[in-house]
Order: structure tokens, then sequence, then C-alpha cells
């Protein structure tokens, strides 16, 4: 008698950064517990010892990370690949070579194609003086294929009020919610908008028809149980990340969190969460298959190609940068925007006051 085989490929313990599958380069989880703000919008609480400008110490449960008095990362260039953003809680300010800024959080996710070269700032001003000021987001870095490498940056905003999404009720009624933010699950389907999938930047790798790229997040009540469907493409790979939970029973193999499984992509597998809420962050695709060189902030094919991205930005700083600081700050009002290079501005349509929806 034959036995299918287990749609497990691998189990890993979730460190910093996650591990991640070509055509994905990383994946990284900040979960910052920050204090009230004080009046330059930093955290209300002494920073001695601290290595201000590299510290990711997490001590009292927050980090600086490369900022002095507002969290962030102040600017930075990048070249060769994109970022996405997914932020669940607190607001971050994006400001970039290109001109275009923005304030986005609760949900909402920035696509940041970085092509030939963009600098961005990505700062976490804590306006709330009163009450802590929460901060939990991903920053995925998704590689693009040496065809794109060098195409023009792009700046994509997408707002929680527009990310598709949907409830699933086992036969308990118990309740799993999936937000999609790149690519067709249950009833995200059919063509991009209109209830389909979001469109991804023209110059993405999830552009691709065939790329079968997937970056969903789901969230699954105590006890809940759902059905993760098959990836549609061929050789697609699959990494399932059990970030919050106690248990998740995977095709009847009980996992405790955190961890990160690579799934068989092409098996439908079944999820039964424990006994706490838990909840998880999808991340899927055709492989690009190409090699890799990485320095830094420059993901490129070969040596040669970081050597020039390091001269072009020694020379060039890929268009300058247009702001009066390396770590702005877009002031007080908490209401979300973002404006684009061209100058066009646009907010969400707000039906509640922003949350963690992503």
């Amino acid at each position: 008698m034959s036995t299918a085989p287990s749609p497990i490929v691998r189990i890993e313990a979730l460190g910093f950064p996650w591990k991640t599958l070509d055509p994905f380069l990383f994946c990284a989880y900040h979960d910052d517990a920050y204090p009230r703000g004080n009046a330059r919008m930093g955290p209300d609480a002494s920073l001695a010892g601290r290595d201000l400008g590299q510290d990711f110490s997490r001590q009292d449960g927050w980090s600086m990370y490369h900022g002095t008095t507002v969290p962030g990362f102040p600017g930075h260039p990048h070249r060769g690949f994109e970022t996405v953003t997914i932020v669940r809680r607190g607001l971050i300010d994006h400001s970039d070579s290109l001109g275009a800024a923005a304030r986005f959080g609760g949900g909402d996710v920035q696509w940041l194609t970085a092509g030939r070269g963009v600098v961005h700032a990505e700062m976490f001003p804590l306006l709330d003086e009163a009450a802590p000021n929460p901060l939990e987001l991903f920053q995925i870095w998704l590689n693009l294929p040496a065809r794109s490498k060098m195409a023009q940056p792009h700046f994509t905003m997408f707002w929680a009020e527009d990310i598709p999404r949907f409830t699933a009720l086992d036969g308990e009624g118990r309740a799993t919610e999936v937000a999609s933010i790149a690519g067709r699950i249950g009833p995200v389907d059919g063509a991009p908008g209109a209830g389909g999938p979001l469109a991804p930047p023209p110059d993405s790798w999830a552009a691709q028809a065939d790329s079968d790229i997937g970056i969903w997040t789901i969230r699954m009540a105590p006890g809940a149980r759902w059905t993760l469907p098959p990836a549609t493409g061929e050789g697609t790979r699959r990494t399932l990340y059990f970030f919050k939970g106690a248990s998740l029973e995977i095709a009847g193999q009980r996992v405790d969190g955190p961890a990160a499984i690579e799934l068989r992509a092409g098996a439908a597998v079944e999820l039964v969460n424990g006994d706490a809420p838990g909840e998880c962050l999808v991340l899927q695709g055709r492989p690009i298959g190409e090699p890799v060189a990485q320095y830094g902030p420059f993901v490129m094919n070969t040596q040669a190609e970081i050597a020039q991205a390091m001269n072009d930005y020694r020379r060039t700083q890929f268009g300058g940068w247009p702001w009066d600081d390396m770590a702005p700050v877009h002031g007080r009002d908490p209401a979300r925007f973002a404006r684009h290079p061209d100058g066009r501005e646009d907010r969400p349509v707000e039906a509640e006051a922003p949350s963690g929806r992503g």
C-alpha cells in the first residue's frame, strides 16, 4: 500500500530575519512595544545603554534601529529588488528620492520597486503622548529577475480598506480570516481589482502571469479548522510562518510556534489551530532561478553588478535626497496619506479608525 508524502517538507525555528525561499530574499518581522511618545515623536523613555544608530537590542521590548530620536530607518539605498511592507499596528512615515512620501499603518501595504536605484527612509513616529505606541510590521524583500533589475523605480500604496479579505467558518462556526496582499486564494480570484487580487507593480516578478506569487496573512480563532488550497503554478515553493499562537496542527502533525514550515505547494493542507488565537503569514512563488549576488541593500546577479551599484550610488546618490534631513517625519496629524512622485496625493476612504488588520 502506498501513502501520499507528507505535505511538510521541513520545519525550522523563526529567527531574525525569517529565512525565505526564492523568489523572496528575506522577511523581517518587527513587533515593538514602544512607550508613549515625547514632544519630538520619539520614545518618552531613557535611551541610556542603547547603541543609537545601531540599536536592535529589544531592550524593554523595543528598539531604535538606526534612529537616534525617532525609531526607524533613516535614508538608505536599494537596487535590484522590491520591498513589500505590511504594517499591522502603528504608523510608518515613508520618504524617498523619487519625491514620494506617505504615512501608513493599520493594515496598509507599501510596495516599492527599487529597480535601478532608490533611497528611502522608514521612520516610526510615536504620536500618542498619553499611551503606548505599539508597532507591528512585516517587511518582505522580493527579488527582481535580471531583466527587471534596472527598471524604473515604482512607488505603490495599497490601503487596508482595499485589500481583499474573506472569512471562512468551519463546521463549528470558528473563523479563519485571510487577507491577500498578492495572489489568488479562495474567493479572491479572477482579474485584479473588483474583488480580485491587487495589481502588483508593472516590473514586479509578481506581475508575471506564471509567477504564482502569494502573500497572505491568516488569523485563526482557537480551534479553527481551514484548508490552505494548493498552488496552481508549476514548481511553486511555499512557506507558512506560524508566528503567533501556541500550536498548529498541519495535516495531522502538531507544530509548536513560532516556526517556519516549508510546504509542498501543490498539496492542499488542512490547518487546525490550537487553544489560543493563531496567526500565520504565507509566502509562495515560482522561483526566479537566477544567481543572487547581494551586498547589504543591493541585490544583483553578479559581483561586478554589485560593484557597479556601489559606484553608481556614490556618484549619483540615485537621484539625490530632496528632504531636509535623513530621517523625515510628517507632523502630528495621524491621518494616513500617500504623495506620489508626480505630486498626486491620495488618502484612504476610512470606514473606521485604523487597527491591526494586516
